[in-house]
């Protein structure tokens, strides 16, 4: 017996299997396929499209075999809870999800959980912890509450009612509560800032009056209620509650919002996604029922709301790929560092405050937000104070504010991207370093930081294409004389002489003087007629 590779028309490489004794057999019958390949050593095209076809389709799992998932299910159905529709999986692009077993129609329910199966401040006064955290001083959050009964619970491990639920809960969260200091160091300035409050407000959690509890616990409470554990549970409750309101307790302090749903809390968020989701009070059931449907087989997605990404990874742990509601945003001390000299900064930056005009300023891939663009123009006028008011209603400055405010903003953006580039070189760094959950939470910090230079590529690019029409623009408008009488269509106005729009004003000027302001919106697109005075 030999084998020996030959090449066939077409760059087909074939293996001859030639058996020898085999009187009568034409060794050609023994030809195989070896691989698919042309004289470049490349796979044919629809085998490279079916490669691809499979490795960016979306894989899964079934997780209701397992024992875990089998005894919450039970627990659940004990409850009062039945799903047909839905089963837990691993997906290979989100992690762990429900999975559709039957396509779902729009406007079809998808869960309804009996209120039996929420975990709400009910449960926790309605429990042997009940007494002991009414007379807790001072009065506990309802957060607190549920927080301190997931960790009491999660001590007592089989023992607890609710053992099958806290089973399947994360060991850890990609929350910044548990990132380390090089990977807080690396996020952007607003959510560095936040996630140390999330830091302070667990140690303040931590520190609160403990000694209460110790009857009921088979342990030393400074062994049970440990900083750690109580991340755990600070993170579980705010990342995998449902909004619920509840009328408020007199044993509690505080709204009463948060809800526990178990198996419902498995539903990723997709920030494309529609659906109605509440509490029933005819059903006395918490219900999510979808509006466009699901086909079968695939993952179900809920909206969390309308979050950016830096609000998705504070208060949930990830990112979402394609969000349509990312932003970056722009800090007060950022404007300062970057017009730092400019003659009244101090007095601007005050009236911007006391006005609320300092917070959510944003960018995006499409430019600078409404709001960042008109504190610019704020900080770009003269020391005049009666100028500063129309400015913040958003009336139009002069020619020589307007491109000294996007040349700021251009510079701001720049500035952004810079510190951008300078975290992710860090990251990658990092990387090489470290493993476990330091290397999940930096490839989380990664994505966001990623997707933050895109936006600022893009909008970067969008600001000098303005500057540059801001110019061509004034070229044009020199030419002009004073007292011109001047008609045309849009088209020609926009393609001979450009104009700026400006809040969606068309304003045009000639020799140093402004022409009538004229709102574009819902004007005829033949006929524009400007009469300069």
């Amino acid at each position: 017996m030999m084998l020996e590779s030959v090449r066939a028309r077409g760059g087909v490489t074939l293996t001859r299997l030639t058996v020898h004794g085999m009187a009568g057999c034409s060794p050609n019958r023994y030809y195989l396929v070896e691989a698919m390949k042309g004289r470049s050593g490349r796979v044919g095209r629809t085998v490279r499209k079916r490669k691809r076809k499979r490795e960016q389709s979306v894989r899964s799992v079934s997780l209701s075999h397992q024992p875990q998932y089998i005894r919450l299910m039970r627990f659940l159905h004990r409850r009062g809870f039945s799903s047909t529709l839905l089963q837990p999986a691993l997906f290979s692009d989100t992690g762990r999800g429900l999975q559709t077993l039957q396509t779902i129609m729009p406007g079809e329910l998808v869960v309804s959980l009996p209120e039996s199966c929420l975990l709400t401040t009910s449960t926790v006064l309605n429990s042997y912890l009940g007494e002991y955290i009414k007379s807790w001083k001072p009065r506990l959050s309802p957060l607190l509450a549920l927080c301190v009964f997931l960790v009491c619970e999660r001590q007592r491990g089989e023992a607890s009612d609710w053992f099958p639920y806290i089973n399947v809960l994360p060991n850890s969260y990609a929350c910044p509560a548990y990132f380390s200091d090089d990977v807080v160091d690396v996020l952007p300035a607003g959510v560095r800032r936040r996630g140390l409050e999330q830091r302070e407000a667990v140690r303040e959690m931590h520190s609160s009056n403990q000694e209460t509890l110790q009857p009921v616990l088979s342990r030393p409470t400074e062994d049970v209620l440990t900083y750690e554990a109580l991340r755990w549970a600070w993170c579980s409750v705010n990342t995998r509650s449902v909004f619920m309101s509840r009328p408020s307790s007199c044993f509690l302090s505080g709204p009463d919002t948060y809800a526990l749903a178990p198996f419902l809390d498995l539903l990723n968020h997709r920030p494309d996604v529609q659906v109605k989701a509440g509490f029933n009070e005819q059903t006395k059931c918490y219900e999510i029922r979808s509006v466009c449907g699901t086909p079968r087989y695939e993952q179900a997605f809920i909206n969390y709301g309308s979050h950016d990404n830096q609000r998705l990874l504070l208060e949930y742990g990830f990112v979402a790929m394609n969000n349509p509601h990312s932003v970056i945003y722009v800090e007060p001390n950022l404007l300062c560092d970057i017009l730092r000299g400019e003659k009244s900064l101090d007095q601007k930056m005050k009236f911007l405050r006391e006005n609320n005009f300092l917070e959510n300023l944003t960018v995006s891939s499409e430019g600078p937000s409404w709001r960042l663009m008109v504190a610019v123009r704020l900080l770009s006028l003269p020391q005049t104070l009666h100028l500063w008011r129309p400015a913040l209603l958003g009336q139009a400055v002069d020619e020589k504010t307007e491109v000294r405010s996007s040349q700021t903003a251009r510079t701001l953006c720049q500035q952004l991207l810079k510190d951008t580039q300078i975290a992710l070189d860090k990251i990658s760094q990092l990387l090489g370093q470290c493993g476990g959950p330091v290397r999940e939470q930096l490839e989380v910090v990664r994505e966001l930081r990623q997707e933050e230079r895109w936006i600022l590529e893009s909008c970067v690019t969008a600001l000098k294409d303005s500057v540059t029409l801001e110019k061509e623009t004034s070229s044009c408008k020199a030419n002009l004389n004073d007292g011109l009488f001047l008609g045309m269509t849009l088209d020609s106005l926009h393609g001979n002489c450009g104009f700026i729009e400006r809040n969606s004003f068309l304003c045009l000027r000639s020799a140093g003087k402004r022409s009538q302001m004229l709102n574009s919106r819902g004007l005829s697109p033949h006929a524009l007629t400007f009469t300069l005075t």
